[in-house]
This record gives structure tokens, sequence and C-alpha cells, in this order.
């Protein structure tokens, strides 16, 4: 053995090399998701539910808590939640052929609760306790530095009720402790008690179409009949062939759309670990929409969804994360189109195709399935360059679980970086996973995202993204 082979700086340098290695082997924890459901408002809360228990992989399920609502105000109905799990319990172990670590049964429905039959703000304060706002507290106080992320489908006085709980017992600095951990996305304001969040609780990360109507809420666009949007996934002909038909117990039990498919699963869309979202940065956008945080004023504007016992809603005092828009250029159409709800709409397929995917995952083996492919990054996922400078954009070494052909598709989100202006490719941006870019001419530092899809040629066909976020500054 040499003398340097004990220099001091090469045991430093090998061990700063090994601790990168691990660093990057270790597996990026799961989110933490509970979810509030008036499940029976509407079958589309069973519809959601479905969905979300075919990626509970994912995620640390931390509760599914039956409430209220202002389509149901004296009931809940934690036996539909039930229900649902019995046809779940019966697929799991044929869905962790396909991905591990899908929570069983048992697991499951240790975490049901519910809150109390009574509407709003009728359920917050001094003995309004219930089984679902204790366990929020439970959840919350639990050790684990975790973001929690709580999903509302429907009213949210079981979450005001462990707020105000929290605020009554603890100290300010053990509640604030708290208060960081708290990620909310409420469908709307389904009862007064949203808005008494926020102006209550202002520093809470929430995010939230707010408003006494539905006509200006982004999670219209999971399945309304949008221009530009793609109305044959959301259609009863594709739920029945994809879902409901002949795909074992979970799919038969997806019930019929009622009024609109899903308004609900916007909520944990953007907590699929699908390579763009990206649930810390609403305004990056993903599945479940983009958002950007500001104050907003609340709509006078004539809405088709109002209806004459709505809650009357505060007038916002502090910035949430809310409606953003974005401008999505449909080839079909030879056109553009932007508005908020395209935020989501113009994922439908890929999410659509996702699920469909899933549900066959609840019958069948892993080689009469298709999976998603694993996009690589031959280059890193933030990097700066200059003004006019050329770059790659490279894909290099990405694969098919399955052995699939894939296609490439790199594109620019505008809307998600401070760069709004248009960036050429070179010579094009779709099927080529290495793509020469030039960088705009800036006048100060600017950022860029591109997303990377990776989609494979299984049935349905599958999408994965990568994001890389260039910084481009002045020469």
């Amino acid at each position: 053995m040499t003398k340097n082979a004990h220099s001091p700086k090469l045991i430093l340098l090998a061990f700063a090399m090994l601790l990168t290695i691990c660093t990057y082997a270790q597996p990026k924890a799961k989110l933490r998701v509970l979810v509030l459901t008036d499940i029976e408002a509407d079958p589309d809360d069973s519809e959601s539910l479905i969905r979300f228990l075919t990626y509970s992989n994912q995620w640390d399920v931390e509760g599914l808590i039956a409430t209220t609502s202002i389509h149901q105000k004296t009931r809940v109905a934690p036996e539909t939640i039930r229900a649902i799990l019995g046809a779940y319990g019966k697929v799991r172990a044929n869905l962790i052929k396909h991905e591990k670590g899908y929570p069983t049964y048992q697991q499951l429905i240790q975490k049901v609760k519910q809150g109390l039959p009574v509407y709003g703000m009728e359920g917050v304060g001094k003995g309004h306790d219930s089984q679902g706002s204790d366990w929020i507290v439970k959840v919350l106080e639990a050790n684990d530095n975790r973001p929690v992320w709580i999903c509302a489908w429907g009213g949210t006085n079981c979450l005001a009720q462990a707020l105000w709980k929290i605020k009554e017992t603890k100290t300010a600095e053990q509640a604030n402790i708290i208060y960081k951990k708290i990620r909310i996305y409420t469908i709307s304001d389904q009862d007064d008690t949203g808005p008494w969040i926020r102006n209550t609780f202002p520093g809470l990360f929430f995010v939230c179409s707010p408003g006494y109507t539905y006509g200006q809420a982004t999670w219209l666009g999971m399945s309304y009949r949008f221009p530009g949007s793609d109305t044959e996934v959301i259609s009863n002909e594709w739920l029945a062939k994809n879902i409901q038909q002949g795909h074992g117990p979970l799919g038969a039990a997806y019930p019929d759309v009622a009024y609109g498919m899903e308004g609900d699963t916007p909520s944990f869309l953007s907590l699929i670990a699908n390579g763009l979202n990206d649930p810390e940065h609403p305004d990056y956008g993903g599945w479940g929409g983009r958002y950007e945080y500001y104050t907003p004023k609340l709509s006078t504007a004539p809405d088709q969804f109002a209806r004459p016992n709505w809650p009357v809603t505060l007038a916002e005092t502090h910035p949430l994360w809310t409606n953003a828009e974005d401008s999505v250029y449909v080839a079909a159409d030879k056109k553009g189109y932007k508005s908020i709800q395209a935020t989501i709409w113009r994922w439908r397929q890929e999410y659509q195709n996702d699920f469909a995917a899933r549900i066959i995952w609840t019958t069948k083996s892993y080689k009469e399935c298709n999976h998603p492919p694993v996009p690589v990054l031959g280059t890193a996922d933030h990097f700066t360059v200059k003004s006019g400078a050329q770059f790659h954009l490279s894909a290099k070494g990405s694969y098919d679980p399955d052995g699939d052909s894939m296609s490439y598709r790199w594109l620019q989100y505008p809307e998600a970086g401070t760069y709004k202006g248009q960036v050429s490719f070179a010579p094009y941006s779709s099927n080529i996973y290495d793509l020469p870019v030039t960088a705009p001419v800036v006048t100060s530092p600017q950022t860029i995202h591109f997303i990377l899809k990776v989609t494979d040629k299984g049935t349905p066909a599958l999408t994965r993204y990568k994001r890389v976020i260039v910084t481009v500054v002045p020469e």
C-alpha cells in the first residue's frame, strides 16, 4: 500500500463520496395524507376514494374522516368508506404484485373516523370535539416532522375544531410547531369554516378556489367539458370500459357519475409521485393544477353553480395558494386555450390512463399489465447558463420496466418560471431524448421550467416526467 493511501485528505474525500452515494440512495419519505369527505352527498367522493386507494402505497394514509357539507348538513357516512375499503381489501394482494407499499385493509380501517353530523361552525368551539377532530389533533401531535396533507372533499368543520382545540390547549410556541406541519387543499368552500380557518390561522399553507360557488374553481378542470379538453376519457363509455366493468371488485364499486366525475380528486393528484408534481410548490403546476400565492377578490360574476343556501363567505384578508391560468396549445384544434381549469385538464389523458392501468393491476399479473416508464435525466435537474448560450436537455438512460418502446417530448412551462417568453427548441421538441436549446438573452436572472414527458407504448399508454429548472443569467 502506498503512503498516499492513508492521506487524511484522501480518507475525507472517500468518506464524502460514500456519504453522497448513501444520500442519493435514500428513498424519499412518504407523504402523510389525511382525507375529509362528505361521502354520500353525491357519488364523486366514492369515485375519488377508489382512485385514492390505488395510489395509497405512495403515502402514509393518516385518516379517512367522514364529514358534513353544504350538500349534506346533518349526516356523516363512515360506513361507505368502510364498504369501499372492503373492496380494496379483496384486491390489495394483487396490487402489491405491481408496486410495494400498499397498506392492508386492517391498517386503513383503523383510520376511518367521523365528525359531528352538524353543519359548519355549528360544530366548532367548546363541547364540539368529535372522533374525527380528536384524531386530527393526534395525527398533528405525533412525533413526526413530515407535513400532513389534508385533502378536504367536503366541509372542514372537523379540521376547524381540531385547530380550535390546538389553539385553546397549546402554548403559542407548541401550536406554531403544529401549524407548520399543516398543508390544506379544499375543494372550494363547502361550509363556512373554510373562510374562518383562513382568517383565524392566516399562516397556514392553504390551497383553495375560495368563494360561495364553484364556477370560478380550478378543480372543475378534472372532468368538465371545457373547449380544448379531452372529453372521451371522462365519458360514461370510457369509465364503464376502463374502470367499472370487468376489472374486479374495486372497479365494480366505482359508481356512475351524477354531477361530475371525481370533483375531489385534484386535492391529491398533485401528491402522486410522477416526476411532474412538486407538492410544496403549487406554482410549479402538476396533475392537480397550478396555483399562485395572492389575496383573491371574491367574484360577483353570475355563476351557473350558485345555490341560494350557500354559506356567506368572508372576504379574504390574507394571501393563499389559489387560481392561476395556463395557456395550452391543442394541436388537434390548431389553437390555444387559456384558463384556470386548463392547469388540470391539460394532463387529463395522462392521469386517466394512469388510473386505468392501476385498476387493471387489481386483477392481473405483472406480466399482463403495463407499468410506468422511468425517465432519467442525463443532466442536472437545476443548472445555470448564460444569455445566448446553447445547452442540452438529455433523457439519456430512460427505460421502461416492461421493455416497451418509448416516445419523448420536451416542453417549456412558461407560467411556472419567471421567464415568460418562448424559448426556441432546435431542431424540435418531440421524439428526441437529447435536445439542444439556446438560452434567451436576459437582462436579469430568469428561471425557465422544462418538462420531459416520457410515454411508453403499452396499453394503456403511461407517462412519467422530469422537470428541469434552468436559470439564465446575463452575459
